[in-house]
């Protein structure tokens, strides 16, 4: 485990762990906890009541947030003929089959935040799945991520302007990036609702009890904030 700055001890010292905060406020605080000499990310863990052990349970899927991740996004799309010319007028950053698969095999490349992949092309994109799994750049249908040759420009312009894919841990905790330091606190309220939105519309069927057991927001170098669930619900009734 990391071991914490006297600056992490001193913003866990002014907060009180027993209160929980609307997602506004919590925002308010997680910025003005977040001092480093960088611009932090700024992140939300949500833990629900499903056993990701159960399939039947496992939580997975995507969404734009409508002020981005602050954040520019390298994207990488396998493609070929149609759909790689369709790439590269969209503004991928690198575009590819065969050579990027083996760059990626015997090079270790992975100088990319995210990966789209043609239909046609996942035979090929196949090989490397034990390498791209694991670090969540696979592409994969149920985010999205595996399109047709006419569905890749869209797709590159969600991920650019900042369309983002989760799924829930071991412990049934979903980790997602919101924003950044530097972005106005309505911004990142604004992309936490739309990523709790999403949350709410994929409970399944077979999960029991409380569906929404905490939520968090936190900064890189900062102390979490814990958010009132109740009043994250509210916040999205109407969206």
């Amino acid at each position: 485990m990391a071991k914490k700055s006297k600056r992490y001890f001193a913003i866990r010292a002014e907060l009180d762990d027993q209160h929980r905060h609307g997602v506004a406020e919590a925002v308010e605080l997680v910025k003005a906890g977040a001092t480093a000499k960088f611009d932090e990310s700024i992140d939300a863990a949500v833990r629900l009541g499903v056993n990701p052990k159960h399939a039947d349970q496992m939580v997975r899927g995507a969404c734009s947030l409508p002020h981005g991740t602050g954040k520019a996004v390298k994207v990488l799309v396998f493609a070929q003929g149609a759909g790689a010319k369709a790439a590269e007028e969209a503004g991928a950053d690198f575009v590819g089959g065969d050579d990027m698969v083996e760059k990626i095999l015997k090079d270790g490349w992975l100088d990319f935040d995210k990966a789209v992949a043609t239909r046609d092309m996942m035979g090929k994109v196949g090989k490397v799945a034990r390498i791209l799994g694991p670090r969540g750049l696979m592409p994969n249908p149920k985010v999205g991520t595996v399109v047709g040759a006419d569905e890749v420009g869209a797709t590159i312009a969600e991920l650019k302007k900042g369309k983002i894919d989760f799924r829930v841990e071991k412990a049934g905790v979903v980790h997602a990036q919101i924003g950044r330091a530097s972005m106005d606190a309505s911004q990142l309220a604004e992309n936490f609702n739309t990523l709790f939105a999403t949350l709410l519309r994929l409970k399944p069927a077979s999960a029991k009890g409380a569906y929404v057991k905490s939520i968090t927001i936190s900064s890189t170098m900062g102390a979490g904030i814990k958010v009132d669930t109740l009043d994250a619900t509210r916040a999205v009734d109407g969206m």
